[in-house]
Order: structure tokens, then C-alpha cells, then sequence
């Protein structure tokens, strides 16, 4: 699965873990020179609080364009730090 921004693509992996119709990438197969954290939180009432990520490519930012759970209730410990994406960030196969 490869996630696709701005023409580039930010991560790629063949283990990504389906949740609620996201695919969240493992940490270590996101591009992190195309990510920047954010002081931005939600909060799911089963995975607990999720942290975001600005994406950046070619000087175009995708404001909190990924998130992650960094300590997400038991439920959840399988996608701890996985990585997810929206805002028109491209998922492909």
C-alpha cells in the first residue's frame, strides 16, 4: 500500500493495519522528511487521543493531514503509532 501526496509518495508498506476503513501505515514506513507534528489532538472513544501531522511536499502543506494514536486505550495497542491519512492524500495498492 503506498500513500500518495502532492505527487510523492510519503509512505509506503506492505503491513498496513485496516481500522474503520483507514489503512494505518507502521511508523517506520512513513517518509518523516514530509512530516511535521502537530499541536493538534481528537479524541476516539475507543482508541483514545489521536496526535496529527502536517504533511509538506515541495513547499505545499496538508494541515493535519495524518494522525496516530502515541498511547491509544487497550482496544486499539495493535495501531499504536500506525499512521493514517485523509485530506486528499491518496492511498493505492
Amino acid at each position: 500500500m503506498k500513500a500518495i501526496w502532492n505527487g510523492k509518495i510519503i509512505a509506503e508498506s506492505n503491513k498496513t493495519i485496516v481500522v474503520e476503513n483507514n489503512h494505518y501505515f507502521p511508523e517506520d514506513s512513513i517518509d518523516k522528511e514530509y512530516f511535521i507534528l502537530t499541536n493538534h489532538h481528537t479524541s476516539c472513544p475507543w482508541k483514545g487521543q489521536a496526535s496529527y501531522y502536517n504533511i509538506e511536499v515541495d513547499d505545499k502543506k496538508n494541515e493535519n493531514a495524518a494522525w496516530f494514536y502515541p498511547s491509544p486505550k487497550d482496544a486499539a495497542m495493535n495501531i499504536k503509532n500506525y499512521v493514517a491519512f485523509w485530506k486528499g492524500v491518496e492511498l493505492k495498492d
